[in-house]
């Protein structure tokens, strides 16, 4: 694990957001707030430029201080040696990044990873979700994972704090159920009905699997890690994958399905709905109380996410415009580079 600390916030901040970090409206400083440690994984520029929105959001919403923890294979050079330095002083937070090697037992008998098909956004799901346990110091007794492609619209603090009941750790369900409209005391349908016979989780396996439990997102969760060591889960999620990681047609959401399987034994607090949207399975009547929206793909247009992110998020450009003033033209992001 290497170390490398954030600086106070710059001017850049305050100017592009009226708002230094770390300081709210009357007080002098931030030493009564929590350190809040955000986890998160990135591979290729455009995700790394997805990163620097995402940390921006985080900052935008929050005087707790932050420490982010990313994993360390999966970055750019150009993202370890000039980005993540420049936005940790320039947003005010401090930052590991942290590697595990890949346990000898999780091997097949050729030296292949099991589970992972040659495939390396499975490797990145894997790490994900299989080492939460031994990734990080045991100082830190709670971390919150974004998705690269998550902004944030709330103090992330809200998670922080949050009470799970005892759970080893939480996630978002999708989108289901409704919202009773305050005003109008109308029930709101919150999920998207055009992609209703795209809810894989909702008929077959899991459907039969879960029953009335509700099935998770991955993009966004909090790990109660005291808990979950105490509860040796992580040993639990490393086993049951051993077991089925080799089947071709098991865990095709990885870092999504093992948890949500494993939850009849291990179950899944259940976080507030509205820490996460995305367009393609939340319906927009519910947009509006988002406290983080994601991007995932819809499975109708398979539209791009920087297409995605610029249409749906509308605070997304101003937020990607101040990463390229803090990190510069020197970050190897290309303008036409599209996912």
């Amino acid at each position: 694990v290497s170390l490398r600390k954030g600086k106070r916030s710059s001017d850049v901040f305050l100017k592009t957001f009226g708002k230094k970090r770390g300081i709210s409206e009357g007080q002098t400083g931030d030493s009564d707030l929590p350190t809040v440690h955000i986890f998160s994984v990135a591979s290729g520029h455009a995700y790394e430029r997805l990163v620097g929105v995402m940390l921006t959001s985080v900052r935008k919403h929050t005087d707790c201080q932050v420490h982010v923890w990313m994993l360390d294979q999966f970055l750019s050079p150009s993202f370890k040696n000039v980005q993540i330095p420049a936005l940790s002083k320039s947003l005010n937070f401090e930052y590991h990044f942290v590697s595990y090697k890949w346990p000898s037992w999780l091997m097949e008998e050729g030296g292949e990873q099991i589970g992972i098909r040659g495939d390396k956004q499975r490797l990145i799901w894997a790490y994900k979700i299989l080492f939460l346990d031994v990734l990080f110091p045991l100082h830190v007794d709670r971390i919150i994972f974004l998705d690269s492609d998550i902004v944030v619209r709330a103090d992330i603090r809200e998670l922080w704090e949050m009470d799970m009941e005892g759970h080893a750790y939480g996630f978002v369900p999708f989108c289901r159920g409704t919202y009773d409209d305050p005003v109008t005391h109308r029930p709101i349908p919150r999920a998207n009905n055009a992609t209703i016979g795209y809810r894989f989780w909702e008929s077959g396996f899991w459907k039969s699997h879960l029953g009335d439990t509700p099935y998770h997102i991955s993009a966004l969760f909090v790990v109660d890690l005291v808990e979950f060591r105490r509860q040796s889960l992580g040993d639990t999620l490393r086993s049951t994958y051993q077991g089925l990681g080799r089947g071709e047609d098991s865990l095709s959401n990885l870092d999504q399905d093992l948890p949500n399987y494993v939850q009849m034994n291990e179950p899944i607090f259940s976080l507030p709905q509205e820490w996460l949207w995305c367009e393609s399975w939340c319906s927009d009547e519910v947009k509006p109380l988002a406290k983080a929206i994601d991007l995932c793909q819809n499975p109708q247009t398979k539209e791009p996410k920087m297409e995605m992110a610029k249409r749906v998020i509308a605070e997304w450009e101003a937020h990607d415009a101040f990463r390229e003033s803090v990190v510069g033209a020197g970050d190897g992001v290309s303008q036409k580079q599209e996912l």
